[in-house]
């Protein structure tokens, strides 16, 4: 960790301890393996619903996912449109899945109220156990994350372990079996992790190839999306930058007219299904004169791109490795804009209402 020095504000610092913060959440795990047998039984006879606030809520990408290919359809939805447009759903069939990193977000505590007075099952995946959320839920699960003061980075990693072992038990794995897995795909996730923090000329990199773009978009498909919304949220918290995320296709209609000089891109190309893709969509808006990032799990680059590989890394876990790149850019651009990094101006670390 030489090259990032000794730490000049808090936000490194937290970007930095993200390998220590999944190796906790998988080290956490391995004393909850009959909690993870009770959630396999309370979401056997009922459906599963997704959900959380921002970066939370972003974690979800990857478990929907997982759930799918297992056959399980598990819809997210926001806590906040739960809780005032979609409540008429909640009963007994329903399990949720409740994502937060403090456990005492406004929309989401409502929404366990709710839910405890309707006596629907809550799974709470949260950093810590002493909060409003723990308290209300079914099960709880603590991802370990430690103190975090800055935008999300250890409790996004961390919430993806814990995710991605309850997504492995419920799709059919034995739970002792699940949680040794996740621990295997923790380790690499943190160990690739560490290697791109290790490059200290990354954040440099990236901050060449985008920082002078009037327009950012970050693309993502499938679990890359969890990557996608949390570097807009990011650079949108970390450095006041406008940036938008996009699932890639979605991109093609009608935001596609974005395209041009003025437009600097992230594309997370970490899917198998639709690499070829992403890099079609790449090479498109390099031709275009745009500023494009490929971030990808390996593989060659694409012409006149950045090109930044993961290596092979788990996809419910990979986003946390591949929005580094990222976390990393909006830094530097906040230290440009005059800005503390990882510090917030008008929004607070905990949103307490709504």
């Amino acid at each position: 960790m030489k090259s990032l020095g000794n730490f000049p504000d808090p936000f490194i610092a937290e970007i930095a301890g993200q390998p220590d913060a999944i190796r906790r959440a998988a080290v956490g795990l391995r004393d909850r393996v009959e909690a993870l047998g009770d959630v396999v039984d309370a979401a056997r006879d009922r459906s599963v619903l997704l959900t959380g606030m921002g970066a939370s809520y972003d974690a979800c990408y990857p478990l929907a996912s997982a759930l799918a290919r297992a056959g399980r359809i598990a819809p997210m939805l926001d806590a906040a449109e739960l809780l005032h447009f979609r409540a008429g759903a909640l009963r007994r069939h329903v399990l949720v899945i409740a994502v937060s990193q403090s456990g005492s977000s406004a929309e989401v505590v409502r929404l366990a109220e709710l839910l405890a007075d309707r006596h629907v099952p809550v799974v709470a995946v949260t950093n810590g156990t002493g909060n409003p959320l723990a308290r209300l839920a079914t099960h709880v699960f603590d991802t370990r994350a430690g103190d975090e003061r800055g935008p999300s980075s250890m409790t996004f990693a961390a919430s993806l372990v814990v995710l991605a072992a309850i997504g492995r038990a419920i799709g059919g794995e034995a739970a002792d079996q699940a949680i040794h897995e996740v621990g295997a795909d923790a380790e690499r996730a943190a160990v690739a992790l560490a290697r791109l923090l290790e490059e200290g000329s990354l954040g440099d990199e990236v901050l060449d190839r985008l920082g002078e773009r009037s327009t950012v978009v970050l693309l993502g498909r499938g679990p890359a999306r969890a990557a996608a919304e949390l570097g807009a949220l990011t650079l949108k918290e970390a450095a006041g930058v406008l940036a938008e995320s996009f699932e890639t296709a979605q991109f093609r209609h009608g935001p596609l007219e974005l395209a041009g000089p003025d437009l600097g891109a992230v594309i997370f190309a970490t899917e198998p299904e639709t690499e070829t893709l992403d890099r079609r969509v790449a090479e498109e808006l390099v031709d275009d004169g745009g500023s494009v990032v490929v971030v990808s799990r390996g593989g060659e680059a694409v012409p006149g791109a950045l090109g930044i590989r993961i290596g092979e890394v788990d996809r419910s876990v990979a986003p946390a490795v591949a929005v580094v790149p990222v976390q990393l850019l909006a830094r530097r651009l906040a230290i440009l804009r005059g800005r503390e990094p990882g510090t917030y101006i008008r929004a607070t670390k905990v949103t307490s209402r709504e």
